[in-house]
């Protein structure tokens, strides 16, 4: 067993490339290989989201605070709050992010490709998507 101490770890700010608004990473899990998981708490500031993605092996995103949005592909925009656990497939494009006027902070757990990957990134979602 290996213990990480919590100060260890800054915070970061999302990258523009990834994020639309204020987008605050805290990085909870990235063992050592083998293992690919990876498990990250992410706090949207209101309006805030992110880019189209997708994981090459899913991802499983569990809100823990507040209340936000998850488009799909399909163009459906799903309403998510705490305490909602959202399963998205592999390879499905979708977004993620705040509603307009509310923080939302969520655990995004997913397992890494073998080439070290967790995302592809497209293009970032217009207001229109968002709303």
């Amino acid at each position: 067993m290996k213990v990480v101490k919590a100060t260890s770890r800054a915070t970061q700010r999302g990258p523009a490339e990834w994020f639309t608004g204020i987008v605050w990473l805290d990085e909870i899990g990235v063992p050592e290989p083998p293992s690919r998981l990876r498990v990250h708490s992410v706090t949207f500031e209101p309006g805030a989201r992110t880019a189209w993605h997708a994981h090459p092996l899913g991802q499983i995103l569990h809100i823990t605070h507040g209340k936000g949005r998850v488009g799909r592909g399909s163009g459906e925009v799903h309403e998510v709050q705490a305490g909602d656990t959202i399963y998205i497939d592999p390879g499905e494009r979708h977004w993620h992010g705040a509603a307009p006027a509310h923080l939302m902070t969520h655990l995004a757990v997913q397992e890494a490709a073998e080439n070290g990957d967790e995302a592809t990134w497209f293009a970032h979602v217009g207001d229109d998507e968002y709303r």
